[in-house]
């Protein structure tokens, strides 16, 4: 009977260890249609992209014009990395050849980057941030790329792609590499949530696990609190509230990426709230915000402004930025509910007020 069963295990084994991305991705659209290969391909070309830039990032030490600062300062205001650039630049020139994006916009540009060679027949753009955390490039540690697919709508002749600022409800994929002891890959296409670990050997991403569900409720809470006093007061009534609760712990790398991948796993909630100079944050919608929240939500999580859910929040602008709550349900309705409490007193005090103003 055992020499019987081995060939069924063995087929079991062979099976698992070679799904790849691009064949999972066809798996579950259970078709071959035009618009299910072309989300494979473009699958294809993301891997592609994060292969080159972990192996950038693997030599990073051993290379000249890796580490280190351009010396240039980006449209966010911010120093940019020589890791920035060349991550940039690698989503640019894959995506050049797939023939299937019109447009790239990444957090490191003003505007979009358009193919006009694939415009023609390319109708999707990728959104991204190249390298989440590139603060952490200089000392080895857990970096990231964040990414999103969505249709282009009308043909944008104007070249102002303002059929990208509408809600993350528009998005059709989403997810983000993770730079660490592995690289990882973490996506949803709207059905579920699934990792893929990138096997030198062979070159391809894995399937490592498939149909992820964050926990309801975790113990961890990540968040920078060096602004600690530069919050509104619910955000620090909300940190006061789990130092002295026993059972919280505090978890914070500086990459986003992976201390919310840490959060998919283990549960609890990621913060980037806005301070009291800058209330919309530094999280930029587009690029980072909406596409985590897409995922963090088909995984059965929540992601948050504190008042509002971050796929119904439609930016203004491409370069939006906004408050992040992200994590389990019950986490994140948590912080909101200090929020609540805030926003309640205050309308209390400002209606008490009005009542003692004479008539």
């Amino acid at each position: 009977m055992a020499e019987a069963q081995q060939p069924l295990d063995y087929e079991y084994a062979l099976d698992r260890d070679c799904t790849t991305l691009s064949r999972h991705v066809l798996q579950q659209l259970q078709s071959f249609s035009p618009d299910a290969q072309d989300l494979s391909a473009l699958m294809n070309r993301i891997a592609l992209a994060g292969k080159l830039i972990a192996r950038r990032l693997s030599r990073a030490g051993l290379m000249e014009g890796v580490l280190g600062f351009t010396g240039d300062v980006n449209v966010q205001g911010e120093s940019v990395k020589k890791m920035d650039v060349y991550a940039n630049d690698v989503f640019i020139s894959v995506f050049k050849q797939s023939g299937l994006v019109c447009r790239l916009a990444s957090e490191e540009m003003e505007r979009p980057y358009y193919i006009p060679e694939n415009c023609p027949i390319g109708r999707y753009t990728l959104l991204y941030d190249p390298i989440d955390g590139s603060s952490n490039t200089d000392i080895n540690l857990s970096l990231g790329s964040i990414f999103a697919i969505r249709q282009q709508e009308g043909d944008d002749s104007d070249g102002a792609a303002t059929d990208l600022l509408q809600s993350g409800r528009k998005q059709i994929a989403a997810g983000y590499i993770l730079y660490g002891p592995s690289t990882m890959l973490v996506y949803s296409i709207g059905k579920g949530v699934h990792s893929f670990s990138l096997d030198p050997s062979l070159g391809e991403f894995i399937l490592t696990e498939e149909n992820i569900q964050i926990p309801e409720k975790g113990a961890v809470y990540s968040v920078n609190e060096g602004n600690f006093w530069q919050w509104e007061e619910s955000i620090r009534e909300y940190i006061r509230y789990v130092h002295r609760t026993e059972g919280y712990t505090a978890r914070y790398s500086g990459a986003m990426v992976s201390d919310i991948h840490r959060v998919l796993v283990q549960g609890g909630v990621f913060l980037y709230p806005g301070t009291t100079k800058k209330p919309d944050g530094k999280i930029r919608l587009l690029y980072e915000s909406a596409p985590l929240a897409f995922l963090i939500e088909q995984a059965g999580g929540r992601a948050s402004t504190g008042t509002q859910e971050i796929l119904d929040v439609v930016p203004r602008q491409l370069h939006q930025r906004t408050p992040l709550i992200i994590g389990s349900k019950e986490n994140v309705a948590l912080v909101e509910s200090f929020i609540q409490q805030q926003a309640k007193e205050q309308s209390e005090k400002t209606m008490m007020a009005r009542s003692r103003v004479p008539q």
